[in-house]
C-alpha cells in the first residue's frame, strides 16, 4: 500500500537539528534536492501499488533517493543506511524532516527499492534533473551578461597585468626527444612487419627477428633516467638506430 504524502517540500532553514545551526544551502546534496523532480514522478511510482491493502511503503523520494546516494557514493546497501543514519544532509535529502539517530529504513529494503524504480523512471528523472540544471546555468549566465551590461565598460581601467602560469598543463606530454623518436620508429616498424608477416605467412620458412623486448628494455633503461648523460643518450640512440 502506498499513501501519497501532501506536505509541502522542506526547506533547508526549517530542517530540525538536534543542535544549534541549520543546514547550508551550497551543500551538494541540498542543491541536487532542490534540482530533482520528486514530486512530478510520485503518481507513476505509486501506481504500482494498491491503495488499500498492505502495509504503507517508503515515500517516492525517501526510495529514489537512497538509490541516488548509493550509485553517487559508490557503497553497499548497508553503508548506505549507515552514512543516511549518521549525516543530516543526507537525511534531508530523503525527505526527512528532522535529524533522527535511528535509521529510516533497513538496509534489505534498498532491494525492494530497486525493483519498484524502473530504469524508465530513472531515465525521466535524470532527464527532468539535467534539463533543470541547464535552465539554471543558462539563467545565472543571462543575469551575469545584463550586470556586465550595466555597467560603463568604455570606462574601465586597466587593473593591473595579467599573468599566466604553465603549470596546469598535462605533465604526460612527451617532449619529442630523438631517442623518444627513434623508438616510436621502431616500434611503427616492428608493426608493419607484422602486418606484412601475416600476408606472406606461407611463403616464409619463419618470421624476420626484431628483438623488440630486448630494444624496448634498453630504450626504458635510459628514458626512466631523470637525467642521463650525453653518453648514456648516445650509446642508446646507436643502438634503437640498429634495431
Amino acid at each position: 500500500m502506498y499513501r501519497k504524502q501532501e506536505q509541502p517540500p522542506i526547506l533547508p532553514e526549517n530542517f530540525q537539528l538536534p543542535f544549534e545551526g541549520k543546514l547550508r544551502e551550497d551543500n551538494r546534496w541540498v542543491i541536487m534536492a532542490s534540482l530533482m523532480p520528486w514530486t512530478e514522478f510520485e503518481d507513476e511510482y505509486c501506481s504500482s501499488f494498491s491503495t488499500e491493502m498492505g502495509a504503507p511503503a517508503k515515500p517516492f523520494r525517501m526510495a529514489l533517493g537512497a538509490l541516488i546516494i548509493k550509485e553517487k557514493l559508490g557503497i553497499s546497501d548497508r553503508e548506505t543506511v549507515e552514512q543516511i543514519k549518521e549525516n543530516p544532509y543526507l537525511q534531508y535529502f530523503i525527505g526527512m524532516s528532522s535529524y533522527s539517530n535511528e535509521a529510516p529504513f533497513d538496509a534489505s529494503m534498498l532491494v525492494h527499492f530497486r525493483e519498484r524504480i524502473s530504469v524508465e523512471l530513472v531515465n525521466k528523472v535524470n532527464q527532468k534533473t539535467v534539463k533543470k540544471m541547464l535552465d539554471a546555468a543558462s539563467s545565472i549566465d543571462t543575469e551575469k551578461k545584463t550586470e556586465l551590461s550595466e555597467k560603463e565598460i568604455s570606462e574601465l581601467k586597466n587593473l593591473g597585468k595579467l599573468v599566466l602560469d604553465a603549470t596546469c598543463a598535462p605533465a604526460d606530454i612527451s617532449y619529442p626527444t630523438d631517442l623518444g623518436l627513434l623508438n616510436q620508429a621502431r616500434k611503427h616498424t616492428e608493426r608493419i612487419i607484422d602486418l606484412l608477416y601475416e600476408e606472406l605467412k606461407g611463403t616464409l620458412e619463419k618470421k624476420p627477428r626484431t628483438y623488440r623486448e630486448k630494444a624496448r628494455k634498453d630504450y626504458l633503461d635510459v628514458a626512466k633516467k631523470r637525467r642521463p648523460s650525453q653518453n648514456e643518450k648516445r650509446k642508446s640512440i646507436k643502438k634503437q638506430l640498429q634495431y
